[in-house]
């Protein structure tokens, strides 16, 4: 009973803290089913009748075209990061040689760089390269500076694998690549979770860059798919709250069944630097 005494401040703090959390989510959905009169007249009420007629507006505008557009765009750049960063993180991790601990930290200090200080060079890149207002176009800047924080993780996390067992499989006359694909990659599940969610997560939800190298509405993402909800004097706010709850369901079904891997791969590579 004293055990549950001492945990009621730490119930109070959760609670507090998931109401103030999930209030916002909760608001979005309440609001995607009024009406905008309704909106105007109690815009912090309860919906006094359900209306989807705010969803079908949501795709009339172009919800799934965007939908796919961000989805492409992720799955891709999310592929290509695993695959560089692994690459990458094995040896900076298990081999030693010379540049091991500069290039390293090469790496690392892409984390210290102002991504939108670099908007304009990306920008005229891409245009001299032939990619603008193209899905290709963004996958390169998100592969970019999502590396420098992928190599971070991995690497800590190649580092502490045990050495016996890749000892053991060069003594049966394993290459490094079959080492790197058989041994190293399935013995780092958790970092590489953490990589697909955290990056995924990061790349749905960017604006900047795709309002900068994107302008035609077929290649529009969902954060840039959004500005369709705005009007010259007015804000279709119903419509806009139906389609974010439409975009923001499958981060956030992605987010509540992985968030343990996610804390997992943050802090199992934390302890060596």
């Amino acid at each position: 009973m004293l055990e549950k005494l001492k945990r009621t401040p730490l119930y109070i703090y959760a609670l507090a803290l998931l109401v103030f959390t999930g209030y916002p989510f909760l608001y979005m959905v309440m609001t995607s089913f009024k009406t905008q009169s309704q909106f105007f007249q109690d815009p912090f009420g309860l919906w006094t009748s359900i209306q989807f007629s705010n969803y079908i507006q949501a795709f009339k505008v172009g919800v799934h075209s965007y939908f796919i557009n961000s989805l492409t765009v992720a799955v891709i750049s999310v592929l290509l990061i695993v695959l560089l960063s692994s690459l990458a993180s094995y040896p900076l991790g298990r081999m030693r040689f010379r540049w091991n601990r500069p290039l390293f930290l090469l790496f690392v200090s892409g984390m210290m760089l102002p991504i939108h200080s670099t908007l304009i060079p990306i920008f005229i890149l891409t245009r001299n390269a032939g990619l603008y207002d193209s899905l290709t176009g963004l996958i390169g800047p998100y592969v970019a500076f999502s590396l420098p924080i992928s190599i971070f993780i991995l690497t800590q996390f190649v580092s502490e694998l045990p050495r016996e067992i890749e000892e053991a499989a060069e003594i049966d006359g394993c290459s490094y690549w079959r080492i790197y694909w058989q041994i190293v990659l399935p013995m780092v599940t958790p970092a590489l979770s953490t990589i697909i969610i955290y990056n995924f997560i990061h790349i749905w939800t960017e604006f900047i860059f795709a309002l900068v190298l994107i302008t035609s509405p077929e290649n529009m993402t969902l954060p840039l798919g959004m500005q369709k909800f705005y009007g010259e004097f007015s804000v279709n706010v119903p419509s806009l709250m139906a389609a974010l709850t439409v975009t923001s369901l499958p981060v956030l079904l992605v987010y509540f069944f992985a968030q343990e891997k996610i804390v997992k791969g943050l802090t199992g590579g934390a302890v060596k630097a």
